[in-house]
């Protein structure tokens, strides 16, 4: 789960993170009244889930209260089209504005869990301002990362260790050591997935301060942290993602025009790659689980229909915990309920195959049945085309 720049401010500064004043705000005249308090200038900056705002347009110094107007007008309601929202963009509903910061230099501190050491490690670099992934790219010897140890935490040592390999000056390193300390109890105590401060600046007057901060959480862990959850902001995401997440279905929108349900994870991604090996294009990633209901199974074959691109539908279960009949029955309700006119290719294996063959074969509904994943994914690339 993601949130807006502001709300990660908000959560690092309860933990003694130091951050810019500033607060959201969803007018033009709110905008306003905010860098009045401010002394009548400041930064306005779109409040959208993605990067490379500064890029698109999406960030504005304002040094009169007329600027602030100007600016907010201008970004409030527009379209930004950045590297990481895709061609279609997002709409901005809201600002943060904030106080001029007497920038010195710029610098990169990010947490992030790696899955080779299973442990959260701690990245830095002299490049701050700039996306992690083009220094990573171009200049790898630049980041600089500390594994940590979860029974101690992350230690004095290897903050230290970092600071001055990002050459923070020596006399603000004690507080770079903080200010890292700090950060990394949110992530942790926050069952965050990421937290990256791009960038983190030292300031004229002698402070460490992050100018920036975005912050992921592992959606597994949502259900023990009711705070965070309800800085979740909606309107961000995908309508049929959010429906997909009343019914704890894993969804994913694509750009294709097969539609996929699938249980497990694994065996999604080996579909969609078949589709695609195929010549097909999937609609959507679709896991319903290992132990999905007939109305989460109903739930799901609207939500893949509920894609104006989707042309074809190609159920693929191998019925484990999740048992064969229980998908056929789904299928079968959601098909009748919406009255599926699409191409529909099921291939069943597993737990109660045949029991749930037999209910799709009696069902009465022009359903293909296939033998194997390859056989499946050849059909519904045919009926689709």
């Amino acid at each position: 789960m993601n949130i807006h720049e502001y709300q990660g401010k908000a959560v690092l500064k309860k933990y003694g993170v130091a951050v810019p004043n500033g607060r959201v705000a969803f007018t033009v005249d709110e905008a306003v009244a905010i860098a009045e308090e401010l002394g009548g200038r400041g930064v306005v900056k779109a409040q959208i889930h993605a990067g490379g705002r500064g890029k698109a347009g999406g960030v504005k110094v304002a040094k009169t209260l007329d600027e602030v107007r100007t600016y907010a007008e201008q970004i409030l309601g527009m379209t930004l089209v950045t590297h990481q929202t895709g061609p279609e963009g997002k709409v901005v509903k809201r600002l943060l504005i904030e106080e001029l910061t007497d920038i010195k230099k710029e610098y990169y501190i990010g947490l992030v869990v790696d899955r080779e050491t299973q442990r959260v490690v701690m990245m830095a670099s002299e490049e701050g301002g700039t996306e992690i992934e083009e220094v990573a790219e171009k200049t790898p010897e630049k980041i600089f990362k500390e594994a940590i140890d979860p029974s101690v935490g992350l230690q004095a040592f290897q903050a230290r260790k970092l600071a001055y390999a990002i050459n923070i000056p020596k006399e603000l390193v004690n507080q770079a050591v903080k200010f890292m300390t700090a950060l990394y109890t949110a992530f942790v105590e926050n069952d965050c997935s990421i937290a990256e401060i791009n960038p983190l600046v030292v300031t004229g007057d002698g402070k460490v301060v992050a100018l920036d901060a975005k912050l992921n959480f592992d959606s597994n862990a949502l259900y023990r942290r009711k705070d965070i959850v309800e800085l979740r902001d909606l309107e961000e995401e995908d309508p049929r993602e959010v429906e997909a997440s009343k019914f704890d279905l894993t969804y994913i929108a694509l750009d294709g025009t097969i539609g996929c349900m699938v249980n497990g994870a694994g065996l999604a991604m080996a579909t969609m790659d078949t589709i695609n090996h195929f010549g097909g294009t999937p609609a959507n990633f679709l896991d319903v689980g290992g132990g999905a209901t007939t109305e989460k199974v109903t739930a799901a074959f609207k939500i893949i229909l509920s894609d104006a691109n989707v042309k074809g539908i190609l159920v693929n279960i191998f019925g484990g915990i999740m048992k064969c009949d229980t998908i056929a029955e789904g299928v079968i309700a959601a098909a009748k309920e919406v009255g599926l006119d699409k191409p529909l290719v099921v291939r069943l294996e597993g737990t109660n195959v045949d029991k749930g063959k037999a209910m799709l074969n009696e069902s009465g509904l022009n359903i293909v049945a296939a033998d194997s994943l390859a056989d499946a994914a050849q059909k519904i690339v045919a009926l689709v085309k």
